[in-house]
């Protein structure tokens, strides 16, 4: 993946741990130039350099509508350019009262939607702004889920977090829509389970691994790791798709093509 970000400004919201620092390494890797936002307090990755000159850190909270446009004015300021924004900032809504409908609380479903999809919202339009304002074609990359259009109901019913990533679809593909003519590009990658610190609860549970092994069969049958979306993430950033916009690319390990099994 060498060069194919070479000289490209790009912001990762959510790139401190998980999906998004293993982001970074690879965009750092093809030679891309980062403006990384994290939560403040949360734990950064090790492959997060924050001490390397083509990197920047931001300690912001994505679900605060500034924070988007905060960073993409820190990479102006710092690389004097913007050409590119990954979302990934989203997590598990589980602990604040995400489930199933009939026992899903008012909290549950507020605290999830704000941190999947009004999240996203924010940081999609401070970039479509910026674009805009400089009359430049752009990417923009979301981050979805297999959740939001490939339900697993035994062990992964959290209605919320389903619905926020199915919102996430929506906005993606109306934007991409209506900008095309801006050049500007819309995508979005939709993973399986990955081993991240939100999937901790399935990453330890032996029955939810069983299932795994049979959901998503691919590479004999395993959770996805970061690195899996690595490639797939560079190739949108970069000006090889510059052709593609609106799309949805699950990378899920043959998830939403496998049923799935269910020990007994």
């Amino acid at each position: 993946m060498a060069d194919r970000l070479d000289g490209r400004v790009v912001v990762i919201v959510g790139g401190t741990s998980g999906i998004g620092a293993s982001a970074v390494a690879a965009c750092l890797a093809a030679g891309a130039r980062l403006v990384v936002v994290g939560r403040p307090g949360e734990t950064i990755s090790s492959s997060v350099q924050t001490d390397r000159p083509g990197i920047r850190l931001l300690r912001a909270d994505a679900t605060h509508s500034q924070t988007a446009s905060d960073a993409i004015e820190l990479a102006l300021k710092e690389f004097g350019r913007f050409d590119a924004l990954y979302h990934v900032a989203g997590g598990s809504g589980r602990k604040a009262g995400d489930g199933p409908l009939h026992e899903l609380s008012d909290e549950g479903w507020r605290y999830t939607l704000e941190l999947n999809q009004t999240s996203l919202f924010y940081s999609n339009r401070a970039a479509v702004k910026q674009f805009l304002a400089q009359k430049s074609p752009g990417s923009i990359l979301n981050i979805g889920s297999v959740l939001g259009f490939s339900p697993s109901p035994h062990h992964f019913a959290t209605h919320a977090y389903a619905a926020a990533k199915a919102a996430a679809i929506g906005l993606t593909r109306s934007c991409a829509a209506y900008y095309a003519p801006h050049g500007i590009r819309f995508n979005l990658i939709a993973p399986g389970l990955v081993e991240t610190p939100m999937a901790q609860r399935s990453a330890n549970d032996a029955r939810i691994l069983h299932f795994i092994s049979t959901k998503q069969p691919l590479d004999g049958g395993r959770i996805g790791q970061p690195q899996d979306l690595d490639a797939a993430a560079v190739f949108f950033l970069s000006d090889e798709s510059r052709f593609i916009t609106g799309q949805i690319l699950s990378i899920d390990g043959g998830w939403s093509v496998s049923e799935g099994q269910v020990a007994e």
